[in-house]
């Protein structure tokens, strides 16, 4: 009777060896995917906040200073305006210091305007914001004139005001005496939609109210 021996078999094969690393590899690629991923997730969602914040800033902004104005001589005007082929209306008043200005610290009064400029000189990429002057500075100067950034990349600025003695939305305000119910305002962005608020300046009268 033979006695067969068997030797045990100590540490693994090259294709075992070779099976286990390109299954780590597989392993690792998923996880990196599967965080780079969350990652972009997170980020985009973490900007989306804060210029969905930025332009809630802009809307609280617009509404406290327009609800304040007083009804009278050059309270507030606006007029269309069109460059290649883009709306960069202009909505101009005046007021002391306060959110209109930005600061708390000016003496007398400015008139604001809010416009689109090019953020860089001789670039395509439009800024939003508003351009101070005071109110005593002659025509078509630049005594004293700053101007306040508020929003970038913006393509195009619409704005119309309604208009209770017509019941219709008009492209312009040229009347001094008096101040509309309403002001739309609608940014262009690039590459997204368009972002659209309308400011009541006065108390609105609802059926039943």
């Amino acid at each position: 009777m033979s006695i067969v021996r068997r030797t045990r078999r100590s540490g693994f094969t090259l294709l075992e060896i070779t099976l286990a690393a390109a299954i780590l590899g597989l392993m690792c690629l998923a996880i990196y995917r599967f965080v780079q991923t969350n990652i972009t997730v997170l980020r985009v969602s973490a900007e989306d906040s804060i210029e969905e914040a930025r332009y809630g800033g802009l809307l609280d902004l617009l509404t406290t200073q327009w609800q304040s104005l007083p009804t009278g001589v050059g309270a507030l005007g606006g007029e269309p305006f069109m460059f290649n082929q883009r709306p960069r209306d202009e909505v101009v008043w005046f007021c002391s210091a306060g959110p209109g200005l930005m600061t708390r610290y000016a003496g007398g009064e400015f008139s604001v305007r809010m416009r689109l400029r090019p953020a860089k000189e001789g670039g395509d990429r439009m800024q939003l914001g508003f351009l101070r002057r005071p109110r005593e500075a002659p025509e078509g100067s630049d005594e004293g004139e700053t101007w306040v950034p508020l929003i970038d990349d913006v393509r195009g600025l619409r704005i119309r005001y309604f208009d209770p003695r017509l019941n219709a939305w008009v492209e312009r305000w040229t009347d001094s005496s008096s101040l509309p119910r309403l002001i739309e305002v609608i940014l262009e962005r690039p590459n997204r939609p368009n972002w659209q608020a309308i400011v009541a300046l006065g108390r609105t009268s609802w059926p039943g109210g």
